[in-house]
């Protein structure tokens, strides 16, 4: 694995950015904007609870995690279908690029994209209602930590459908994170959830971050059995969703299906 061709394709990715407004607003803009629509149902609800701060701190924790977790997906399929939009793929496989060296460069580009978002909304969340994500503590690492592996394993095999099956399930980019938010418990409790939903949410890692979070929120508790089990999942999880790209790309090339992914 040669790191200057990782760079290079990290590199492409950045330059797309440097004149491009919708690139930026997709970026900043849906983050903020369920920043301030749920921050300010939180504000009003928080009126009738009798606990401001836990109530304010629960939701806005929540939307910041979620970003995270969607933002390192999207890091690593929305880059990979830069390279599609653009017929730029074949190029790429046709060269001494890797499909590990790829695939590493997309998720450095999940990195970047969790980090530009979410430091955006930590700002504002500090801005406009006072809360700060950092009174997580410690903790608040192993949670990005956690929602980044998920996101990149969600990412990837996102990427993979989209190699295997090509342009049309290009919508699986924008769509498929979020069938995991209502097992993740982002806004609730697991316990909400009916008993064959909790079954699930007790495999998936993004469940016990939330759960977590709340714990350290409420209690100040550090949460080492719901951190236990998401590093443990996430370990599985994103070693299957590696394993199963690395695969749909010889199955790819085997058939000769790339030319039709950028149709």
């Amino acid at each position: 694995m040669k790191l200057h061709r990782i760079a290079a394709i990290i590199w492409r990715h950045i330059y797309l950015y440097q004149r491009s407004l919708p690139r930026w607003l997709e970026i900043f803009y849906w983050p903020l904007l369920d920043l301030l629509l749920w921050g300010f149902i939180s504000l009003y609800l928080s009126r009738f609870s009798g606990s401001v701060p836990k109530f304010v701190g629960f939701f806005l924790g929540a939307l910041i995690f979620w970003d995270i977790l969607y933002r390192a997906n999207q890091g690593v399929s929305i880059s990979f279908l830069e390279d599609v939009w653009s017929r730029n793929l074949l190029n790429l496989f046709a060269s001494p690029l890797t499909a590990g060296e790829f695939l590493a460069a997309l998720m450095t580009m999940g990195i970047i994209k969790m980090l530009t978002g979410t430091i955006a909304a930590v700002i504002m969340a500090r801005i406009l209602y006072s809360f700060n994500i950092f009174t997580l503590g410690l903790a608040f690492i192993p949670f990005v930590l956690n929602l980044l592996l998920m996101g990149w394993a969600i990412g990837i095999v996102t990427t993979a459908v989209i190699l295997r099956f090509g342009m049309g399930a290009e919508v699986l980019a924008w769509g498929f994170a979020l069938i995991f938010q209502p097992i993740s418990a982002v806004f609730y409790p697991v316990s909400t959830l009916p008993p064959s939903l909790q079954t699930l949410a007790l495999f998936t890692p993004s469940a016990h971050v939330f759960e977590g979070m709340r714990q350290v929120l409420s209690a100040g508790a550090f949460p080492w059995h719901d951190l236990i089990w998401a590093f443990g999942l996430n370990a599985v999880y994103l070693s299957i969703a590696v394993l199963f790209f690395f695969q749909i790309l010889r199955q790819v090339r085997r058939l000769g299906l790339l030319m039709r992914v950028e149709q």
